[in-house]
Formats: C-alpha cells, sequence, structure tokens
C-alpha cells in the first residue's frame, strides 16, 4: 500500500509525532509512505492534488483547504484521511479576536464530511468532527503517543531540597506559560528554591523564578527533559486548548516526571492526583502542591514511576500502532487487548452516544 502524506514538513512535530512515529509499524504491514511538505502556491498545490490519485490512500494533516482544492483532492484520492491534534476549526488562544471564524468551521465541516476517514487526537475533537458532518463509523480517536524507550529516566526523588520544574514548548506557546503569572510569583515568595528549566527556541525575561534556559533540540530533549524533577503544563481555558493533546505532558511522563498541571482540557484525563502529579487551577493549589513534592522525594520518586508506567499503557506508540495502521488501511475497528482497550471501547461508545444525539 503506497501513502501519501501532505503535512507542513516532515519534520513538524504535529507530523513526527502523529505520523512519522508510527512508521515502523506502517513497514511491518506493507504502507509505503511519501512525506510531502503541502504545496504554498496555487499551482503546485492543484499538481499536488492531482497527482495524489497515484497513491493507495492520502493523510491530509490538519490543513483546512479552500473548497475548490479539497475537490480536486477528494476526486484524485482513492482514499481520503483527515489527522488534527487540534482544534483548527477555532482562532488560536493569542487571537485577539477571539475563537470564532466562519470559513475556518465551513472548511473543517466540508473537510469532515468529504473524509473517508478522521483521527482525532482526543475526544473533544472527535467531537467537534461528529458535530460538523463526520459520519461516526469514520472517526477514529487516535491520540499523539510518545516512544518511552527514547527518554531516560529522571533520577527524581533523591533526596529533600531545590527542584528543577521543566516545560518544554515553542515560542509560539511560551504565552500560556507567562498567562498565570501570579502563580510564578506565589511559587516563588512560598517555595523558595524553585528553578524553571525551559526548553525552547525562546526564552522568557523578567520572570518571577529563576529560568535555566535550555536551547531545543530534536535530539536532546529527551535528556534535558529527564535532567528535571517536576514537569508543569498551563493551558488557557478556551474552546483551543480543549483541543491540545499533551505532548509536553506525555514527554515528562515519559521520563519519568510527576506532573503539576491545570484542570483544562486532555490534562484532566492525563494527570491523576495524587497518584501521579496533582491538577491545581490557582496559585494557592500550586503552591501547595509543590510544596508535597519538595519536602517529599519519596513521593516525587512514586509519582515519576506511576508516569511512566501510564504513558507506557495509554500513550505509547506501540499501543497505538494496530489502531492507527487499521484506521489508514480502512479496516473496521480494531478488536484491541491489553490496558488501553477499554479505552478505545469508551471513546468508540462515547462517539456512537454523540452521533445518536445530532
Amino acid at each position: 500500500m503506497k501513502l501519501l502524506a501532505l503535512v507542513d514538513s516532515p519534520d513538524h512535530v504535529c507530523c513526527r509525532y502523529r505520523i512519522r512515529a508510527f512508521a515502523p509499524a506502517m513497514e511491518r504491514a506493507g504502507i509505503g509512505v511519501d512525506y510531502r511538505a503541502l504545496g504554498r502556491g496555487p499551482f503546485e498545490r492543484v499538481r499536488q492534488l492531482v497527482a495524489s490519485g497515484r497513491f493507495d490512500a492520502v493523510i491530509l494533516q490538519r490543513k483546512l483547504l479552500p473548497g475548490w482544492q479539497l475537490g480536486i483532492l477528494r476526486r484524485a484520492a482513492r482514499r481520503l484521511i483527515f489527522d488534527f491534534d487540534d482544534a483548527v476549526l477555532y482562532r488560536d488562544s493569542n487571537d485577539p479576536r477571539g475563537p470564532e471564524d466562519g470559513r475556518r468551521r465551513r472548511r473543517f465541516a466540508a473537510t469532515v464530511a468529504a473524509a473517508d476517514a478522521v483521527l482525532a487526537g482526543n475526544d473533544f475533537l472527535a467531537d467537534c468532527a461528529l458535530r460538523a458532518g463526520a459520519r461516526v463509523q469514520d472517526v477514529h480517536v487516535i491520540p499523539t503517543c510518545v516512544e518511552p524507550e527514547r527518554y531516560p529516566k529522571a533520577s527524581v526523588g533523591i533526596a529533600e531540597g531545590p527542584i528543577d520544574l521543566v516545560w518544554i514548548g515553542t515560542g509560539g506557546t511560551l504565552k500560556g506559560l507567562l498567562q498565570p503569572r501570579e502563580v510564578w510569583a506565589s511559587l516563588a515568595r512560598n517555595v523558595p528554591g524553585l528553578r524553571l528549566r525551559v526548553i525552547c527556541d525562546r526564552f522568557p525575561e523578567d520572570f518571577p523564578i529563576p529560568i535555566v534556559p535550555v536551547a531545543w533540540s530534536e535530539a536532546e530533549e529527551a535528556r534535558q527533559i529527564a535532567a528535571g524533577d517536576v514537569g508543569v503544563s498551563w493551558l488557557p481555558d478556551d474552546l483551543w486548548s480543549r483541543g491540545k493533546c499533551g505532548l509536553k505532558i506525555l514527554q515528562y511522563q515519559a521520563a519519568g516526571l510527576p506532573v503539576v498541571a491545570n484542570a483544562v482540557g486532555c490534562q484532566v484525563e492525563m494527570v491523576r492526583p495524587g497518584s501521579n502529579g496533582f491538577l491545581a487551577d490557582d496559585a494557592t493549589g500550586w503552591v501547595e502542591a509543590m510544596g508535597r513534592l519538595m519536602r517529599d522525594p519519596e513521593l516525587r520518586r512514586r509519582m515519576g514511576e506511576a508516569s511512566r508506567r501510564d504513558v507506557e499503557r495509554n500513550y505509547s506508540v506501540s499501543a497505538w500502532s494496530e489502531a492507527f495502521v487499521q484506521s489508514i488501511q480502512g479496516r473496521p475497528r480494531p478488536a484491541l487487548s491489553g490496558p488501553h482497550a477499554a479505552r478505545v471501547r469508551s471513546s468508540a461508545a462515547s462517539l456512537q452516544t454523540v452521533g445518536d444525539s445530532i
């Protein structure tokens, strides 16, 4: 089987974690993948869309094409798959115009209705697709996955004393880190000794907590995350953020770090309070969580081990390879076994319920 992946770029984070991560599984299944950056100019793109008919299937990642381009792709593609891990039907959290965008909604509805399969990164996104007109049987929840073996295990829980928090992201998501300034200021006042390792291509200035800047690189990110003690994440409570798929949390967990995050979107599912971390929505909650983690190295160790187990069971590439391959091939929903099978069945049941209510 020949698969064409039309992506932002083969090195884009979404392509790396949502398609290329499954390359070994696809190879074992006899699927060869040709990764192509979606053409920017109209003539280049039209040639690309027409040529997609030479492949057995096409996976269009995240891009909402104009109607006439989507029509060309739909007529040419033998099997069309739409993959998305963000709430692309809305504007992002930083857009001053707000989340609603009629053109995005119309293009999104046309895309999910035209696709033979829709791969949504979480239940919220799957619900968006169903409400926009996707067929229940065509929607598959495939979470963003990581490969835990890539991550060295962090040495958390060695002794009491100062701990390093870790945040990883891009310059475009740095505003999310800066938003809860009162949380960071309160931590600086009440939990002395904290530092924040920022793994990014840009770094905040005048931050309440001392910053340890770490230039991001694909080769070093896993080791740099594992050099910390506690992973942190904060999402704005808006429609765009509810579509996020929690990659940074998965990376922290793969490295064996406890996680502290606010209770928004997928973070509510990924962080189990008291087991692999804490959920806190205000400065008081964050101070309490960090105080406990600083005082109790054994708690950090237990939570870090639970984090690693959770990501191996529920969000690892190996756990989801079969579901991904079968979605690409167009085979019936997989009858999976193993710890994540109940999650698959629950998601499928939820999709059917939403579909019946529309």
